[in-house]
């Protein structure tokens, strides 16, 4: 399939993503990702997402947001929010159902192909922009919030400071028709 090839030899490639159903309640749809493609950091707010890796080998990474303290409004002011690792490794078809929940699950995530392979994902509820379920993409900090802040990270390398960023100019992702069993409302 035409997805799932590589039409230039540098940069990251383009990612295409078959839109099956969609509802109020729910959307439906596939990712495909050829050799190298990468879904960057991004979350699923006020959502509960179903991911399933069809086939191929995926390197996924994944975090929690960690509540924030009392003392905590000087760092989300500097645009940094402290995250805990969820998932960081690879995932090899056929595995489990991932399910991602609003506030748990991994629900801020990247994906990385390792081979060609697809994702089956059901959004609950989709995205949506007037209901406050924008897709939100993240970088994370390689520094802590301020030279001068002596709080350590609690436990090591299991957390990262996520900033919020525009999606990368390098992330290409483009529509197309899905071409299987028609999906209809009863």
């Amino acid at each position: 399939m035409s997805y799932f090839r590589r039409v230039d030899s540098h940069g990251t490639p383009k990612i295409t993503y078959l839109h099956l159903y969609e509802c109020e309640a729910f959307s439906i749809g596939i990712f495909c990702l050829p050799p190298r493609g990468v879904i960057p950091l991004h979350n699923h707010p006020n959502m509960t997402v179903f991911s399933k890796l069809l086939f191929g080998e995926l390197y996924v990474k994944s975090y929690d947001w960690v509540e924030a303290s009392q003392d905590s409004t000087d760092v989300q002011l500097q645009g940094l929010r402290l995250a805990k690792v969820k998932v960081d490794g690879i995932l090899n078809a056929p595995c489990e159902t991932s399910v991602l929940y609003p506030e748990d699950g991994g629900n801020l995530h990247c994906f990385t192909a390792q081979t060609a392979c697809a994702i089956l994902d059901v959004l609950g509820p989709p995205y949506d922009d007037g209901s406050g379920r924008h897709c939100q993409h993240y970088n994370v900090s390689l520094s802590s919030p301020s030279a001068g802040d002596s709080r350590s990270l609690p436990g090591g390398d299991g957390y990262a400071w996520l900033e919020e960023c525009e999606p990368p100019d390098n992330f290409h992702l483009v529509g197309s028709n899905y071409m299987g069993p028609r999906i209809v409302d009863n």
